[in-house]
Parts: C-alpha cells; structure tokens; sequence
C-alpha cells in the first residue's frame, strides 16, 4: 500500500472513531458519517474494520455500554432511564437487554456492587508470571491533581489485547524512535477501551510518542499520527511493576470516582510513562494516569 493512501485510511479511520466519542449520547448515524468524512459507507465499513478489528456498530456499542457502566456507579441519583438516554440508546428496553447481553446482569444488579465481581474476574487474569504483584495494594495514598491538558499529536502503534504482548508493540515503536534519532518526547498510551470491564483480548492499547519539537523532519515517517483531545483530567501518579496498572485504573473507576463527584466523559483515557516497564530492564514503571472528567 502507497504511503499517502495508508496515511488518509488511518486518518479516516481515527476522524472515525472520534466522531463515535464525541456523539456517543446521541443515534449516531452512519450516513451522516460518512457524508462527513467525505467516502461511501461501504469504504467506511471497511477501512474501520481494518484499523480497529471490529465493525463500527460493534464499536459503538461497547462504547455506550463502557460509559453507561461507569454512569451507573458514579451518578447516584439518575435513573435507569436518564442512564439509557445518556448513553444514546432510544428506549430503557433497548438499553437493559443490551447491558445484560454484554455484562451477564440487570443494570440494577451492576449497580448494587455487580460491577466489583465482574471486574476482579478481569483484573485476575493480568497477573505476571511471577505472581509477583501485590493484590493488598494500597491506592488510598494517591492524591490525585485536576489538570487542563491542551490537545496533542502523536504517532503510534495500535495494539490489540491488553497483556505482556504489548512489550512487542513497544519494541517496535523504540526503533522507530532510534531510527529518528529522536531526544524530545514523551512516550504515552492511550486507552480506547476501560480494561477493568472490556475482555483484556479485545482492548485496544495504542502505544504512542507526542514530540516535544517536531521542527525538522523525520526520516521514517511511516507511523501514521492521532490527535489526544484536550481536556479536564484528573492525574495519578503511581510507580511500580506490571501489572500494578490495571488495579490502579480498578481503584479508580470503583472507588476514588465514585467518592469524588467526578463524572467520566467519553474521551479515552491516557498514560504518560516517565519509565516505561516494557521497555525497561527490571519492568518496573513510573507514570501518570490521566482519567477525563467532568464536575457535576
């Protein structure tokens, strides 16, 4: 495939999947897509298959049903109803025999503590090798800083599941970096999809560099490139081993957004690693979790 032709179907594909987030309370409509991004249905169809793995109904979706799930636990005094409306489906019918199709429960279930049950069975399935993460670990320490970050750019790797695997996409990203001689930059991962309730197999992990000075010009530019949306965010900063990262992203869905009038929007979250446990000899991280929020 022609460099320029790869470049304008990733483009396609995240313009894409940022219009599903940005309209997700919504009936989305795929013709009203599709005329906006300028290409028939049948190559939208496509193109978004191709990137993300998964058909744009399924996207959107799993989408509705991530932040009707958080919705559920967090807005204590909204109704199954106003959830329903929130999160663009078109009846509280429609709704409850998607959330129990997806989640195996009622969504009055989920809320009356469903949710713990149903994300420790994920969380289990992360532990390394070794055993060696610490399941007794205290997140109750951590305070988080509210933050206004601006809007970046980044090039990236997409990566499909949520395990050690990731080190591979890593891997390849790093030479990229060598390839580049690049200094200035942070290295980021941005996530689509909440892995504490999403079947780790099927979250997408974009594994990303945000240059700090993008003068002068690259020698590989081979990565195509996406546009991290600005926003408020709350900032967690957390050191330690693999692992250690989806009990805190655990921690803080389930307990500190619960307990802190904070509401989720639909904007993925994202990490930035000042030490990145992939690619570092001991596997061992320093980072800050950036989880979008919104005061209500």
């Amino acid at each position: 495939m022609k460099k320029n032709t790869y470049e304008k179907r990733t483009k396609i594909a995240n313009d894409a999947m940022n219009y599903i987030y940005k309209y997700i309370d919504t009936d989305i409509n795929i013709d009203d897509l599709s005329i906006e991004l300028n290409i028939s249905k049948f190559h939208l169809h496509r193109i978004f298959k191709d990137e993300f793995g998964k058909n744009i109904y399924e996207s959107i979706k799993s989408i509705r049903l991530q932040k009707a799930s958080n919705l559920l636990i967090t807005n204590k005094y909204s109704t199954i109803t106003d959830i329903a409306n929130m999160t663009g489906y078109s009846s509280q019918t429609s709704f409850l025999r998607a959330f129990k199709e997806r989640f195996i429960m009622t969504p009055k279930m989920w809320k009356s503590g469903g949710y713990k049950e149903y994300s420790n069975k994920i969380v289990e399935k992360i532990l390394n090798p070794n055993n060696l993460i610490d399941k007794n670990i205290d997140f109750s320490k951590i305070e988080p800083s509210i933050v206004k970050m601006p809007e970046l750019k980044a090039y990236y790797i997409r990566h499909q599941g949520y395990d050690i695997s990731i080190k591979k996409t890593w891997q390849k990203l790093q030479t990229w970096i060598y390839t580049n001689d690049l200094k200035d930059y942070k290295q980021m991962a941005l996530h689509h999809d909440n892995p504490i309730i999403t079947p780790l197999e099927e979250c997408q992990y974009i594994a990303m560099i945000v240059l700090e000075n993008e003068n002068g010009s690259l020698e590989n530019l081979s990565l195509p490139t996406l546009n991290i949306p600005k926003g408020i965010y709350a900032k967690f900063s957390l050191r330690g081993k693999y692992g250690d990262v989806i009990k805190l992203i655990q921690w803080v869905y389930h307990t500190w957004l619960i307990e802190s009038g904070y509401e989720t929007t639909t904007n993925p979250s994202y990490t930035i690693y000042y030490k990145n446990h992939f690619l570092s000899s001991d596997e061992e991280f320093i980072l800050d979790y950036y989880l979008p929020i919104k005061y209500v």
